[in-house]
């Protein structure tokens, strides 16, 4: 008997973006990636290559505004699609966690898919949240992709930046922790015949 795929095609728009976004949970990280603010494009990337999903992204927006609303609806159609693909969640390893570093930064990521959303973002240095990257893309964006992402996909997450002076480094080096955390997650676990939860439910 072959298992069900799990991936999902989805798309949003709105009158500040519009958003066409394809995973695959069982790929091998390959990406492409078009938002019109590069530097996201290159975390989430990072994202599908560290955690092994396929990710197929083209999203346009009000950039002359700011590179707000189409980051920010880029990570809700990534969080709905996550959810769409997992199903069930039969079989899953349900928790991950990784520690990543980057050079001078570390940071650690901790993900339970309970399809309960909660988000724990502690330890950027001072400042993070005004440092702009890439032109376009504000500190502050981190946090709230991963709200985003987090809420709409239904998972618990934690993620703490332990150490970290530049600021690319520290956002990249939460988008991989998460991506190795989220790869340990959704992997399916051959010691798991239903739902990885006592409840039966996730």
């Amino acid at each position: 008997m072959s298992t069900p795929a799990r991936t999902a095609s989805l798309t949003r728009t709105t009158s500040e973006s519009s958003v066409e976004l394809e995973l695959n949970l069982d790929g091998s990280g390959a990406g492409e990636v078009n938002t019109g603010v590069r530097f996201y494009d290159h975390m989430l990337l990072s994202l599908a290559k560290h955690s092994l999903i396929d990710l197929r992204v083209k999203a346009t927006g009000d950039l002359d505004v700011d590179a707000h609303h189409t980051v920010e609806d880029v990570a809700i159609v990534l969080g709905d699609a996550l959810r769409e693909a997992l199903g069930d969640k039969r079989g899953i390893s349900r928790f991950g966690d990784a520690t990543v570093p980057l050079d001078e930064a570390l940071v650690h990521a901790v993900v339970d898919v309970a399809g309960r959303p909660y988000v724990v973002h502690t330890g950027e240095p001072e400042g993070q949240e005004y440092v702009v990257i890439g032109g376009n893309y504000v500190g502050s964006l981190t946090r709230h992709v991963l709200e985003s992402f987090a809420h709409h996909a239904g998972i618990a997450l934690h993620v703490r930046v332990l150490a970290g002076r530049d600021p690319h480094h520290i956002v990249e080096a939460q988008f991989k922790a998460v991506a190795r955390a989220l790869r340990a997650a959704v992997a399916r676990d051959p010691r798991v015949t239903g739902i990885p939860s006592a409840k039966g439910s996730l």
